[in-house]
């Protein structure tokens, strides 16, 4: 049984109330499709639990959420409040728009706060900086100007040795910073930086209908297939999409995941998209630091992530149903046997 984030390895918090699974302050579960998640408290993404710690603990959840007097509800999700803090989120048939109001509207809304934030703070800081070197600044950039001036042959202020500390702080916070580390199937942890972004891939491979992606790191460039490749792209499309969004943005999205038909769907569509863009293979961003602009916008990186999500979880739930058929069929041959004997 896990307790951290599978996303951000933060703490998932802990409850005394579902007995089968003490793990979580905000469950989120679907009866219908036996799906059950642990909401994370800090980026809001929704952990989906392992098989066997699953069905025992959905029937607690709705024995609870029925019980709860203190809740609202609509025809397809609910959400009651226990007295001892634990939060259920209740899925019923809901349908895509509502649904992803739920899920994603509110983690993307909590990166679109943080990033106004820090944006603001960055902007005071910069004002209080600025009143504070005024005195020194002014001389300073005289100086280089003096300096460019005098000695011929000088194209950049980045000649000057005293603005050299500055620009190598700026190309690093720009290029060198590290936005993602991501396991390798070998088990190495690539690192990728901002410069690498705008090089990811994600390719539909016409032949096989599979999903690949290419990522650019610091040991060179990693291939992804499959369930790894979805895996990876959650990833780097959380750090593309680290400004979050607005309500409009995220239906603006969802609105393009049902033209597609589904996630899967989508998925294809955003890669053969951006291919033909390219005229080349799928740079999974667009306008990381302003590098691609004939790639993805905004908006349809907003449903590639939560394509990416639905997509992965639809996989789990495949294979989890193979091994519960497998199980049945087990049981049927010794359920057969016995009858005979």
């Amino acid at each position: 049984m896990y307790s951290t984030c599978l996303f951000c390895h933060a703490s998932l918090g802990a409850n005394a109330e579902i007995e089968s699974f003490p793990v979580g302050r905000r469950l989120a579960y679907d009866s219908a499709k036996g799906r059950l998640w642990a909401v994370c408290p800090k980026c809001a993404r929704w952990n989906l639990t392992p098989l066997e710690e699953r069905w025992e603990a959905i029937e607690e959840c709705e024995r609870h959420f029925r019980r709860t007097r203190a809740r609202i509800q609509t025809d397809n999700i609910g959400l009651a409040k226990l007295k001892e803090g634990l939060e259920l989120v209740r899925i019923g048939q809901p349908l895509r728009p509502e649904f992803a109001a739920w899920r994603y509207g509110r983690q993307f809304e909590m990166r679109r706060r943080r990033a106004m934030a820090v944006a603001g703070a960055s902007a005071v800081a910069g004002g209080v900086a600025a009143v504070a070197a005024a005195p020194i600044a002014g001389p300073v950039l005289l100086a280089g100007l003096i300096f460019l001036t005098i000695v011929p042959g000088l194209t950049s202020l980045a000649s000057a040795p005293v603005l050299f500390p500055i620009i190598a702080a700026r190309d690093w916070l720009e290029w060198e910073r590290v936005v993602a580390r991501i396991p390798a199937p070998d088990g190495r942890a690539l690192t990728v930086r901002v410069r690498h972004m705008h090089g990811s891939r994600l390719i539909s491979d016409q032949a096989t209908g599979e999903l690949l992606l290419d990522v650019d790191h610091d040991g060179g460039t990693e291939h992804f297939r499959g369930a790894a490749a979805l895996t990876g792209a959650a990833r780097l499309l959380a750090r593309a999409n680290r400004i979050g969004a607005a309500a409009d943005d995220v239906r603006g999205a969802v609105r393009q995941i049902d033209f597609a038909g589904d996630a899967e769907r989508y998925l294809h569509r955003a890669a053969h998209l951006s291919n033909v863009r390219r005229g080349g293979v799928a740079s999974l961003l667009r306008d990381y630091r302003k590098i691609d602009t004939l790639n993805l916008s905004s908006i349809e990186r907003l449903a590639l992530e939560m394509a990416v999500h639905e997509e992965g979880e639809r996989r789990v739930m495949e294979g989890e149903l193979k091994l519960l058929e497998l199980a049945w069929k087990e049981a049927e041959e010794i359920a057969a046997i016995a009858d005979t004997l």
